[in-house]
C-alpha cells in the first residue's frame, strides 16, 4: 500500500497541447486554457503540480492544474528541473524581496504581483510589518502554508491576514474566507507613504485595504496644485486629495459615495494636519459633477479615480460611455489652463483606449488638452510585456486649455 501511494504522488501528471496553441505558451504567456489541451495524462483531482509539453511532446514547463476551472493550467517555472515544494515558494519570495529592495520599495510595496512575479494569481501586499495574501486560484491556495512559512522566516512579521473575501475564488471552486494566518492583531494599522500618514483597515478596507498602486502617481501631482482649489471625485480614503493638500492647495474637496470611506478619508486628513484645508462629504459623483457643471463651478485641479468599470469585455462599451461621460464632466470644471488628473484601473481599457476616450471626451467638452504625465501603476506593480493583465492602471495629468 505504502508503495502504490507512493507512485501515485511520484508520477507527475502530463498535459500536451494543442499543435496551433503551442507556441503562444512556448513564447511565455503561462494561462492554458481547457480548449487548448488536446489531452491529459494522469489523474487529476485539482490543485496538483503538472508537467506541460507541446503536441510534439516538447517540455514547456511546469504549473498547477484545476479542471473546474476555465483556465485549466497556471505555468509556475519553465526549468524542468525545478522541483516545487516548500523550498521552492521560500525562494521565489525571497527574489520579489530582493527586486522590490533593489528598485526602491521597502517599507510598503505589492511584494508578490501573481504573474509578473511567477507566481499566479498569489497577491502579498506589505504594510511595514504586516502582510495581507490573496492566493486566488486553488493551484495556489494547495501551497498557502508554505507561503506563510517562508513570510515568517523572511520578515518576522507583526501579523499576516489573508483577504480571499473575493468572487474570483469562486471560479476555481474556492470558497470566500478572510481571516489570520498569525497570532490575531490589530487590523487598523497605520503606514506612512511620501511624507504622510494613511490609516489602513487590513480586516474591511477595499482589496488588500490600501491601493499601493497609485503611491508613485500620488507624488505627480505636487507641482500642479499649490496654491489651487482642488476637486477629487472618487475619493475613497482621500489619499490624492491628502497629498494635494499637503503640496499646497489652497482648498480640498474630496467626493465619495461610500460614507465609510469619507469618514476615514477625514481621519486621514486630522492625522495628517490637514483637516483645515481638506474636506470630504459623501455624494455620487456622477450626479454631483453634472450638476456643478450647470451652475459653473470650476477649480484649478479635478482629480477622478474611479473603480473598475467592467471586468467583463461583454460590457466593455458601457465603461468606455462611463469613463468619456466622467472625463468630460471634469474637463468642464476645469479652470482655462487648470488641470485634469484622471485614472483608470480597467484592465481591459488599454493604453491607447484610455486616451482615445479621454480624447473624445475633450471633444466634446471643446476643450483643447495637453499632455503633462502619462504613466502606469508603481513599480512594485512590475509590467511584463505580453501579459496584457499585468499593465492594468493608467494615470494621466493633462492641461485644460
Amino acid at each position: 500500500m505504502v508503495c502504490l501511494v507512493i507512485t501515485y504522488f511520484c508520477a507527475m501528471i502530463k498535459v500536451f497541447l494543442r499543435r496551433k496553441i503551442s507556441q503562444r505558451i512556448a513564447n511565455g504567456h503561462p494561462w492554458i486554457f481547457n480548449n487548448e489541451v488536446e489531452k491529459v495524462e494522469g489523474d487529476v483531482h485539482g490543485g496538483e503540480v503538472v508537467e506541460v509539453f507541446t503536441h510534439d511532446k516538447k517540455f514547456i514547463g511546469k504549473g498547477y492544474i484545476n479542471p473546474r476551472s476555465q483556465i485549466l493550467v497556471r505555468l509556475l517555472s519553465r526549468d524542468k528541473n525545478a522541483d516545487v515544494n516548500e523550498q521552492y515558494f521560500y525562494r521565489r519570495i525571497e527574489e520579489c524581496w530582493e527586486y522590490r529592495k533593489k528598485i526602491g520599495y521597502t517599507e510598503n510595496c505589492r511584494l508578490v504581483f501573481g504573474e509578473a512575479d511567477s507566481l499566479p494569481q498569489l497577491i502579498i501586499d506589505k504594510f511595514n510589518d504586516h502582510f495581507v495574501i490573496q492566493t486566488l486560484a486553488l493551484g495556489i491556495d494547495v501551497w498557502k502554508p508554505a507561503i506563510v512559512k517562508a513570510l515568517n522566516e523572511i520578515f518576522k512579521p507583526k501579523g499576516i491576514y489573508e483577504r480571499n473575501d473575493v468572487p474570483v475564488r469562486e471560479l476555481e471552486g474556492l470558497v470566500q474566507q478572510k481571516g489570520f494566518l498569525s497570532a490575531p492583531f490589530e487590523t487598523r494599522i497605520v503606514i506612512n507613504e511620501n511624507g504622510l500618514k494613511f490609516h489602513v483597515d487590513i480586516e474591511n478596507g477595499q482589496k488588500t485595504g490600501y491601493f499601493l498602486d497609485q503611491q508613485d502617481n500620488r507624488k505627480a501631482i505636487q507641482h500642479i496644485v499649490k496654491g489651487g482649489d482642488v476637486l477629487g471625485a472618487f475619493t475613497y480614503t482621500g489619499t490624492f486629495e491628502i497629498h494635494a493638500a499637503h503640496y499646497g492647495a489652497k482648498s480640498v474637496l474630496g467626493l465619495d459615495i461610500s460614507e465609510n470611506a469619507v469618514e476615514q478619508a477625514n481621519r486621514n486628513a486630522e492625522l495628517n494636519g490637514l483637516g483645515n484645508v481638506c474636506r470630504f462629504q459623501a455624494a455620487n459623483a456622477f450626479d454631483v459633477l453634472k450638476q456643478w457643471v450647470k451652475e459653473g463651478k470650476q477649480y484649478d485641479v479635478v482629480m477622478l479615480d474611479p473603480p473598475a468599470f467592467t471586468k467583463s469585455r461583454e460590457t466593455i462599451q458601457k465603461a468606455i460611455t462611463g469613463y468619456k461621460e466622467i472625463n468630460l464632466r471634469g474637463m468642464k470644471l476645469v479652470k482655462p489652463g487648470g488641470f485634469l488628473v484622471t485614472s483608470s484601473c480597467t484592465n481591459l481599457v488599454n493604453p491607447e483606449l484610455f486616451l482615445q476616450i479621454i480624447d473624445m471626451a475633450a471633444k466634446d467638452a471643446r476643450r483643447k488638452i495637453r499632455q503633462v504625465v502619462f504613466q502606469t501603476q508603481s513599480a512594485d506593480h512590475p509590467i511584463i510585456w505580453g501579459l496584457e493583465n499585468t499593465q492594468y492602471l493608467k494615470f494621466l495629468i493633462i492641461q485644460v486649455i
